[in-house]
């Protein structure tokens, strides 16, 4: 076997999977001013950008032919019913309006978070509702409000929605939406399989999005469940998800590679910040090698059967490729 691994050209010519700058996915924190570039702590080389800085990191993504852009926002207020998800004029259809008139916004599929969570008061990802002594999210009404979102988003420009939120139902909510109001042609990215994870952690810092009481354990899946990912996903095919995404990816690989043998659909998997944070952590410390761990870990999430990658390392992966 060692005969095809002499050297590097025969191991290229040889190799079985491959990793290019367009399947990766940037995720971009978008914030209300101007000029404004706010440092994650937890998250080396990860900022809160407002809508003019947003466009630079575009325009390099585009550069260096990296395959889409994963928004998300931070509202300049919050409250009860999330308004600024579903609001025209929210921070994130700001974004979408200036990136569709700038040049990379014409050569990356823009793809637009859809959930709640960064934009409700108590930060949990639907609307809530008194259960004798609890508050436990509600979901049907949530739906309206995910499904407003969406089309609000759509019609800023988002190319994909993806919602994020794990409600019941939320992609027929949608799909029936975006129809109704002339967007049949705008497809569906699904977290169908969106894990109770604590490697979500530093994300929770960069869109301010944690929950203000209890957990999402209700709603995210069970972490030992595999199974029931692949029933979610059934689930969120048959409802009209055009395309699915896996989250986490490194602990969840498995997941990966059992919906890729089941569905054959378009499929991706989040490199989540946890996963990002703990490799950095150790490239800090001088206990792997970035370069070479970086592109492994990527590598790895291709090989278990994911189309694309949503990764906090896009642009310094694709620098590499």
């Amino acid at each position: 076997m060692r005969r095809l691994r002499r050297t590097e050209s025969l191991r290229a010519l040889v190799r079985e999977t491959a990793l290019e700058p367009g399947d990766l996915i940037y995720p971009l924190f978008l914030c209300p001013g101007q000029g404004v570039r706010n440092a994650v702590s937890s998250m080396p080389g990860v900022f809160n950008l407002s809508v003019d800085e947003a466009v630079r990191e575009a325009e390099e993504a585009a550069q260096l032919g990296i395959g889409g852009l994963l928004l998300f926002g931070l509202p300049d207020s919050k409250d009860e019913q999330a308004t600024g998800a579903w609001d025209d004029n929210g921070i994130v259809q700001q974004g979408l309006r200036a990136l569709k008139q700038s040049t990379a916004g014409k050569e990356l599929v823009l793809i637009a978070d859809v959930c709640l969570c960064e934009y409700t008061s108590h930060g949990h990802c639907g609307v809530l509702k008194k259960k004798g002594y609890e508050l436990v999210v509600d979901n049907d009404p949530s739906l309206q409000l995910l499904a407003r979102t969406s089309t609000s988003l759509a019609r800023a420009g988002a190319d994909v929605v993806a919602p994020s939120d794990m409600m019941d139902g939320r992609v027929a909510a949608m799909r029936e939406d975006l129809d109704k109001c002339g967007f049949s042609e705008t497809p569906i990215l699904s977290y169908a399989s969106k894990f109770a994870s604590a490697f979500y952690g530093p994300f929770r810092e960069a869109a301010d999005s944690a929950p203000q009481f209890g957990d999402r354990r209700s709603y995210q899946m069970d972490g030992a469940n595999l199974r029931e990912a692949l029933r979610e996903i059934e689930l969120d095919l048959e409802e009209g998800a055009d395309m699915i995404l896996m989250k986490p990816a490194m602990p969840y690989l498995d997941v990966v590679l059992a919906a890729r043998e089941r569905f054959d659909v378009p499929m991706g998997a989040y490199q989540v910040s946890g996963e990002y944070s703990m490799l950095h952590a150790a490239f800090q410390k001088g206990w792997l090698d970035r370069d070479r761990a970086m592109l492994e870990s990527l590598v790895g999430i291709r090989r278990a059967g994911a189309d694309f990658i949503v990764t906090y390392f896009a642009k310094d992966a694709a620098k590499l490729l």
